[in-house]
């Protein structure tokens, strides 16, 4: 952790390690993308509700991620209360209508017409949880003097990523909704100026009819993202 004071180096003993074969390095290669290709992103969610306890498990996982100096510059603000889903649906969706009513432009207009999306947002209400991600440009020690934060949008990421997948392995299904610009949140939600929000994901159980789009599963082959140099 980061602290005022000057902290020494000192190493410790790796306290968890695995040794596998290659060949069981192959088989759990093998099955983590076997179970995270089924991940998809739903917008039709069912009215069951999802415990707190399974949300917080998964943002603890989310914050094991790797980040720039172990600053940890993240929050996460996860939210059940109907009444606030709806003010941020309501918030959201007026910064939508302006992006798609010319604020994107034409050729980005373009782009998401394979999604089908548009300024509606019934997920924001639907959803049983929305988890607000917030990267911490910079934190303050107790006596309120400010410290700078690294490589933040890489470490919110990565974070980001695990949040995604710890919930993708809970058997729930998510939504990543980036309303621009967000600010909304900070005052809605009680977070200081020195957060940004990244993004809203929406949380729950799909419903029987849940549709996503035919080119969501268009995904690149191996050959096209992958250069190997050996």
């Amino acid at each position: 952790m980061f602290a005022k004071d000057h902290i020494e180096y000192e190493a410790v003993d790796l306290p968890d390690r695995t040794e596998l074969s290659d060949a069981e390095m192959l088989t759990e290669a093998q099955a983590f993308y076997d179970k995270i290709k089924r991940r998809h992103t739903v917008r039709d969610y069912t009215d069951r509700q999802v415990p707190r306890e399974v949300i917080e498990e998964c943002i603890r996982a989310a914050g094991t991620a790797p980040s720039g100096a172990n600053h940890q510059p993240w929050h996460f603000v996860a939210i059940s209360d109907p009444t606030f889903k709806h003010r941020i649906r309501l918030a959201a969706e007026e910064e939508e209508r302006k992006f798609y009513e010319g604020g994107a432009g034409d050729e980005w207009l373009k782009a998401l017409e394979p999604i089908g999306t548009n300024d509606d947002k019934p997920h924001l209400d639907q959803a049983p949880w929305l988890i607000v991600v917030f990267a911490q440009r910079w934190g303050h020690f107790d006596d309120g003097e400010r410290f700078k934060n690294y490589y933040v949008p890489e470490s919110v990421g990565i974070a980001s990523g695990f949040l995604l997948t710890a919930l993708h392995c809970a058997g729930l299904v998510t939504l990543t909704h980036t309303p621009n610009p967000m600010r909304f949140l900070n005052e809605m939600l009680g977070r200081p100026a020195s957060e940004k929000p990244i993004m809203i994901v929406a949380v729950g159980h799909p419903t029987e009819d849940a549709k996503v789009p035919k080119v969501a599963k268009m995904k690149k082959p191996l050959d096209e993202i992958l250069t190997v140099a050996e």
